[in-house]
């Protein structure tokens, strides 16, 4: 199995072993359907259980995670669910044994064996895309191609449009601890993509132009972009989406060369573009007894990457409170997430919504 990067979510959050995040699972109430809620209905009594989430350690499945929940609670009824901190392959083995129920972005490829091996032994089933496939590569700012009169910015390089194009604009990057050479920002080390992005600049003939810099952390990365934004620098590096930062900025992707199987390794170089991430639902396979009308709505569940860049700036701008990104969402996207659930269910959480804060 190969993993693509660390936003390729599994490689960046190390490995947290089983046993612990079974240790988390076993102290919230309820875990895997155990506690109940009752209802009345036709004489009969209805237990439905509590669903436990896979609170991975990214920001939009964390949101995805509260919008599911609210729709869950205030439209079909069911108690509040539980939201359980692991990591993306231990949360894949809760979802296998029941510990977790609902996994809302499974970053498929990077898992590509386990999530395979998942599905066929029928323990976990995939419920399709949660949003369409992400891309990840090498950015530049538009305002560097395009201009922005509005900001007074004027296109330093017309014809910059794919990584190709880089070695005639170095001067425009310059690196200044490598004055002589252009700076590119990598990927923090020991993400995978960091490791790719090497093998791509050799491979594209970029060592004598430009510098790869490392940006130390995720966090490091995202800021480095914000700050040449903000003043109307230049900036190429690595990145990928969703994400609040592109949420909130304007950057291009430039253009590789298609993704081709046959050069996606070390000895072809991962001379082409990197592929675009899968990025699907999952559940554990006791729902289809249990929560039917959960399953109903997480199929048609289906969100787009500017949503997702948008919910994620706003909470950003909200000191990363994801029960409010959440609330955002579904006051701005009432249209989105209406199509997903029958009309009663809509009126339900719509009267709820109204309420809220």
């Amino acid at each position: 199995m190969q993993k693509i990067r660390k936003p390729l979510r599994n490689s960046r959050v190390g490995v947290i072993s089983f046993t612990v995040v079974l240790s988390f699972c076993l102290l919230v109430a309820g875990c895997g359907g155990a506690g109940s809620e009752e209802q009345e209905g036709n004489n009969n009594t209805v237990e439905k259980p509590v669903l436990v989430m896979a609170d991975v350690s990214w920001d939009s499945v964390k949101v995805h995670n509260r919008i599911a929940g609210f729709i869950i609670e205030k439209g079909y009824g069911y108690p509040e669910c539980e939201y359980v901190f692991c990591e993306t392959l231990p949360a894949l083995q809760g979802l296998q044994y029941g510990d977790l129920d609902i996994y809302m972005e499974v970053w498929a490829d990077n898992i590509i064996d386990a999530w395979n091996a998942a599905l066929e032994e029928g323990t976990v089933k995939d419920l399709g895309s949660n949003f369409p496939d992400a891309p990840q590569g090498w950015y530049v700012p538009t305002y560097m191609i395009t201009g922005d009169p509005d900001r007074g910015i004027e296109a330093v390089a017309p014809d910059l449009k794919s990584v190709s194009d880089l070695p005639k604009y170095q001067e425009l990057f310059k690196d200044p601890e490598v004055p002589t050479k252009g700076r590119f920002y990598n990927s923090p080390p020991g993400w995978k993509c960091t490791e790719i992005n090497e093998y791509k600049f050799a491979a594209y003939g970029l060592n004598d132009t430009f510098n790869l810099f490392s940006s130390g952390s995720d966090t490091a990365l995202a800021a480095s972009m914000a700050t040449a934004y903000e003043k109307g620098e230049p900036w190429v590096g690595y990145y990928w989406e969703p994400t609040w930062v592109m949420g909130k900025l304007d950057m291009t992707l430039l253009e590789e060369p298609v993704y081709d199987e046959s050069l996606w390794s070390a000895d072809g170089g991962y001379a082409c573009a990197y592929p675009a991430a899968k990025v699907l639902i999952g559940i554990n396979s006791e729902m289809e007894n249990t929560s039917p009308e959960v399953i109903e709505f997480l199929n048609n569940y289906d969100t787009t990457l500017g949503q997702n860049n948008d919910f994620l700036a706003f909470m950003m701008d909200n000191d990363g409170d994801v029960e409010k990104a959440a609330i955002y969402f579904l006051r701005t996207y009432p249209e989105v997430w209406k199509s997903w659930v029958p009309e009663d269910v809509a009126n339900k959480v719509e009267a709820v919504l109204e309420g809220v804060d």
